[in-house]
């Protein structure tokens, strides 16, 4: 790890002008980040105990926590994506960046290293779920495959080149079930407890305890997959 963090240090003075590191200044930070890292793994591992056993608990179809940690291409993905969230988190974007797409080529699921993700999370099935680089996900959130969580718009300045580092993902609330196909759009809020039905398109905020579908929508709490 240290090494391929060198690595990174040294990549980033090549596109950052405002970096002019020395070969020790880089071994030093190299043996920093690393310990760094080295210290979430613990609680990395903790969260992804709570991620393997949501998996085992949401899916009827699930004999054991062995055959979910082994089998499920969702937990091998929020792994990955764990992982590359605290690289991340150091300012070691592509390093991050490298591990999620790795994870992208196994899983077939699409999750930007920059994305926050709670615990107990689930993704069923997976292929072709998108997350996208400035969404905020709650605790005990389920996700199934074919799911977007991506951005409606991209601000430019005044010489329209893109803003880079601004919020424009969904904002997803603790206990939310999105069903396979649903595409969320935009920097709205999902709001605690809500279900979004299969293929429904969404731009705009949900309130707590919300069913969205494509024939309807409904405010009003319900148990959960009613109506889907």
């Amino acid at each position: 790890m240290k090494v391929q963090i060198q690595r990174e240090l040294w990549l980033q003075q090549q596109y950052r002008d405002d970096l002019n590191y020395t070969e020790a200044t880089i071994n030093h930070l190299s043996v920093e980040l690393t310990r760094q890292f080295a210290k979430t793994l613990p609680g990395i591992k903790f969260i992804l105990d709570s991620d393997v056993n949501a998996a085992y608990l949401g899916d009827p179809a699930a004999q054991s926590t062995s055959e979910v940690l082994f089998c499920y291409p969702g937990i091998a993905a929020i792994t990955f994506h764990r992982l590359a969230h605290a690289l991340y988190r150091l300012e070691l974007p592509l390093l991050a960046r490298i591990i999620a797409e790795v994870s992208h080529s196994e899983t077939g699921i699409d999750i930007h290293p920059g994305a926050t993700i709670g615990r107990s999370f689930f993704i069923d099935h997976g292929t072709g779920v998108v997350i996208g680089e400035t969404c905020v996900i709650g605790d005990r959130v389920r996700i199934y495959q074919a799911v977007t969580l991506g951005a409606k718009s991209f601000p430019r300045d005044e010489t329209g080149a893109l803003i880079k580092g601004q919020a424009r993902h969904p904002v997803i609330e603790d206990d939310v079930v999105i069903y396979s196909g649903a595409t969320v759009l935009g920097r709205i809020t999902i709001g605690k407890g809500s279900t979004i039905g299969g293929n429904v398109w969404l731009t705009k905020d949900v309130p707590p305890g919300s069913f969205i579908s494509q024939a309807r929508i409904r405010s009003d709490s319900f148990e959960n997959g009613g109506g889907i």
